[in-house]
């Protein structure tokens, strides 16, 4: 039954990341935790190696599409790739030191983040939608044809990755905000764009979570089964389908996730 259920769990996952780009692993993960019963670690680093496939067929369906910012994604991938091997790096010691603690270090690791991010992007949306007249003081715009524009962007993608390395969250819906904030990014563009970033960040994370010896590859291949499939689906459909009404019911199921994760 597991097995026929957790591909057909992926593939809506895989939907709701080639649609909006957010939800992946925030979304898989606490399934594999709840209702699959997988030791936290291991669901960490199973969802990473999964995942990847998944933005990688994602990222490619967009750029022949023509759906994304090429020069973003770069810029942003020379801060996250070597932040997500120092959050891969910080498991390793976690593991050396206490590793009868990983699991429950894992744990609420995850559901901190997960509920950080929801907050996050759940209150500027509704900012947006419910107060547009609201005069909040306006962050800047990054400018990649500046340095100061290319060092902001690499450093929020350090900071950034180091969080998908150590939790494997936040690969597709904190960079979502980033991409909306401070680069304006229009709302085809941001899905796309926001997907490719994470393909290129996962490739390096899966490779340093393979070290840590808590992939189990019979999670992994039905994952991949149902996701990819799901991931093309969502990104043909991202370009007809209503996203606000989309993000709003993903952030409210992430809320209540990340609060049954953290308790």
């Amino acid at each position: 039954m597991d097995f026929l259920l957790l591909p057909l769990f992926s593939f809506l996952v895989g939907i709701v990341v080639g649609l909006t780009g957010i939800g992946g692993a925030s979304l898989i993960t606490p399934m594999l935790i709840f209702v699959f019963q997988v030791p936290p670690a291991v669901a960490v680093s199973s969802d990473v190696v999964a995942a990847t496939l998944m933005k990688i067929v994602g990222s490619i369906k967009h750029w022949r599409q023509q759906t994304l910012n090429v020069e973003v994604v770069k810029c942003l991938a020379w801060g996250s790739v070597p932040g997500s091997l120092f959050g891969v790096g910080i498991l390793h010691l976690i593991k050396l030191k206490a590793e009868h603690n990983l699991n429950n270090i894992m744990l609420h690791l995850l559901g901190v983040t997960i509920l950080l991010v929801t907050v996050l992007a759940l209150v500027q949306m509704l900012l947006f939608n419910f107060f547009p007249q609201l005069q909040l003081p306006e962050l800047p715009k990054f400018d990649l044809t500046t340095q100061l524009g290319r060092l902001q962007t690499v450093s929020v993608g350090a900071f950034l990755g180091c969080i998908v390395g150590l939790t494997s969250v936040a690969s597709g819906s904190m960079f979502a905000l980033v991409l909306i904030t401070f680069f304006r990014l229009d709302a085809r563009k941001l899905v796309g764009t926001d997907i490719s970033q994470a393909a290129i960040l996962l490739v390096f994370t899966a490779l340093g979570h393979l070290t840590l010896g808590t992939v189990d590859w019979s999670l992994v291949l039905p994952i991949w089964l149902g996701s990819v499939p799901g991931v093309l689906l969502g990104a043909k459909i991202c370009q007809i389908a209503p996203q606000k009404p989309l993000r709003f019911m993903i952030y409210f199921i992430l809320m209540i996730v990340s609060l049954k994760l953290v308790y």
